[in-house]
C-alpha cells in the first residue's frame, strides 16, 4: 500500500543550528529518501514563498504565504510503499521534523481502479 508522509515543520526550528547540525539533519532526510520503500519525496520552499488561491464568489483571491491557523507549516513529503500502517509509521519516526517540534501526518493514498483521463 502507498502512504504519503506529510512533513509539518515548526517555523524557526532550524534557527541557531550550525552548518554541521544542518548537514546531519539533511543526511537523515536523505537516508529516508534512499530507503527502498520510498518512491519519491520533495522539500518545499519556505511558507513565505507560497501563494494561496481561493475562489470568493467567482473571483480569484490570492494571498501571499500559507493561509492556515497553525503552529506548523507543510514542509515536504515522502511517498512510500509499505506493507501496512505500522511499516509506514516506522519510516515516519525517522523524520527529523518530529524531534524538532513538528509532526508527520501518515495518510494512505486512495487507490483508483480506473485510469483518470
Amino acid at each position: 500500500m502507498r502512504y504519503a508522509l506529510l512533513i509539518n515543520e515548526r517555523p524557526g526550528s532550524y534557527d541557531g543550528l550550525d552548518g554541521d547540525q544542518r548537514a546531519a539533519i539533511t543526511a537523515e532526510y536523505m537516508a529516508v529518501r534512499r530507503d527502498g520503500r520510498t518512491l519519491t519525496g520533495a522539500r518545499l520552499e519556505p511558507g513565505d514563498t507560497a501563494t494561496t488561491v481561493r475562489d470568493l464568489d467567482g473571483e480569484l483571491l490570492l494571498t501571499d504565504g500559507p493561509f492556515a491557523d497553525t503552529k506548523e507549516i507543510f514542509g515536504g513529503f515522502f511517498l512510500v510503499e509499505a506493507a501496512d500502517l505500522d511499516e509506514a509509521l516506522e519510516l515516519a519516526r525517522r523524520i527529523p521534523a518530529l524531534r524538532m517540534g513538528g509532526s508527520v501526518e501518515v495518510r494512505p493514498l486512495a487507490e483508483y481502479t480506473e485510469h483518470l483521463s
